[in-house]
């Protein structure tokens, strides 16, 4: 194949890629416009109501680090299409759902197709030429941002004006397609890890993260010194000690601990967690600030069509900064472009202090946000793969990935917490406060600092954080691999 048409192919690619990494995100995002209502269209309260959203985040938090692990045993691409062939399934058991627990079988199902996004970071690290990789990642990256930001308005869109059925009908289709596109498009790599499935590791995580990031999720609902806040999170300790245990000793672990020991990858991870409370912190705010009332005298009675429309410059930001990120890591090493990334959030935090009365504002600051989260998303994957082997890339970027939604998930309820504490009547009506509002911003840029300080400490091997960009194989500067 001549360059011409090596590069147009590996263009396809990234664009399939980045399409399947959008359309995870969209998964994600359906459901807020129906947040309000759901009780009333499942027939059930408001507690149980959110199971809907937590199956996803509970059963996406186990599926990440397993699919990656299955993928660099088994074929990083045949567990990307199986993964979209779960959001299919699980949208397709959501679209007639008329009650509870269909709704939460489905969203589970969902939430198990979340590993597409660490695969196809790892199917780039091994397929692509050297001169895409970094631009490639960050484009994949950027992904998630892109997805939520341009999913919300169209979510709402089609609930109040078709069905909050057809959502559901749609993101099936569109799961399906994404199935279809990765087959034909996507080579398989050609990198795989010798050895067999650690399934005793993997139910060990699995019962592990679920054990913790319960309480984490309902920890508000059922109080956080209740019995089953603390022995939820007492037994996680206790189950996630002993997993660590047996992956120390297992010849061919789920996850090489010893890998992830090493000071590139733990300090990475570590930043991850508080990186992903930062980003998540944006988007737990800025939609609240956009529709509550104007007699509050801050709220800017936007609607949730609106407010997504305010809100939607911001994955586009993410996506046009991703090119930018990688040519600063390509320069100054992918450190760089993260330890920007967190200073800039920061920055945008603390914007919000001063622009959070008008809808413009909240469009800047939020757009600042983005921005860092760009810097941020793009340069994680590169240090990450920079420190492990080739055959272990999927199941790190896995476990990378689960540290992000750790940190979504702290940053629920820490927020979740303070909005609830800060309040204001309004009427009959319990809201969050203007001083909780303020809070939140400062907590968001107090977290970004934390995560500057975090990724300081990462070992400055330029040479090394860069060999992602040079070790890739030959791949599309060849020819594709055939289907």
């Amino acid at each position: 194949m001549d360059a011409s048409g090596s590069t147009a192919r590996s263009g396809l690619v990234v664009g399939v890629l980045a399409a399947a990494g959008i359309t995870v995100s969209l998964m994600q995002t359906l459901i807020v416009p129906l947040i309000a209502t759901l009780p009333e269209l499942l027939r059930t309260t408001t507690a149980n109501a959110f199971w809907a959203i937590t199956a996803t985040l509970v059963a996406g938090a186990v599926a990440m680090p397993v699919s990656g692990r299955l993928g660099d045993l088994y074929g990083k691409r045949r567990v990307m299409v199986v993964s979209a062939l779960l959001l299919a399934a699980g949208s397709f058991v959501c679209a007639p759902a008329e009650s509870l627990t269909p709704m939460v079988a489905g969203r589970a199902l969902q939430g198990l197709g979340m590993g597409v996004i660490p695969l196809g970071i790892a199917i780039m690290r091994d397929v692509l030429p050297p001169q895409r990789l970094g631009s490639a990642i960050g484009l994949m990256s950027s992904s998630l941002g892109v997805g939520g930001a341009l999913g919300l308005p169209a979510a709402a869109l089609v609930a109040q004006y078709v069905s909050w059925h057809a959502l559901f009908w749609a993101a099936a289709g569109l799961g399906l397609v994404m199935s279809v596109l990765i087959l034909l498009v996507v080579p398989e790599s050609p990198v795989k890890s010798p050895g067999r499935f650690d399934a005793v590791g993997a139910a060990g995580l699995s019962a592990g993260l679920v054990l913790l990031l319960l309480p984490i999720s309902k920890g508000s609902e059922w109080g956080w010194t209740s019995g089953a806040t603390l022995g939820m999170f007492a037994a996680s300790a206790v189950v996630l000690l002993l997993w660590g245990w047996w992956e120390l000793r297992v010849p061919a672990p789920l996850i090489d601990l010893r890998t992830t020991a090493r000071r590139q990858v733990l300090l990475t991870n570590l930043a991850s967690i508080v990186i992903g409370f930062a980003m998540y912190a944006m988007s737990l705010i800025t939609p609240q600030l956009l529709q509550l009332p104007t007699a509050t005298g801050y709220g800017l009675g936007r609607s949730m069509v609106e407010a997504g429309l305010w809100m939607a410059p911001a994955g586009l930001v993410m996506m046009a900064i991703s090119p930018v990120a990688a040519r600063l890591s390509a320069a100054r090493g992918p450190k760089t472009s993260l330890l920007l990334g967190t200073l800039v959030i920061a920055c945008g935090y603390l914007l919000a202090l001063a622009l959070m009365g008008y809808a413009w504002g909240i469009l800047i600051f939020s757009a600042v946000v983005a921005a860092g989260i760009g810097f941020a998303y793009a340069a994680m994957p590169s240090i990450i793969m920079a420190a492990v082997p080739r055959t272990e890339t999927a199941a790190a970027n896995g476990l990378n990935s689960l540290m992000r939604a750790i940190g979504t998930s702290s940053a629920s309820a820490v927020l979740g917490a303070v909005l609830a504490n800060l309040t204001i009547k309004v009427g009959p009506v319990t809201l969050p406060s203007e001083a909780g509002f303020r809070a939140g911003f400062v907590i968001g840029a107090g977290v970004a600092v934390l995560a500057a300080l975090i990724v300081a400490t990462i070992p400055g091997r330029r040479a090394a954080a860069r060999r992602p960009l040079t070790d890739a194989p030959a791949g599309l500067d060849e020819e594709l691999p055939a289907h």
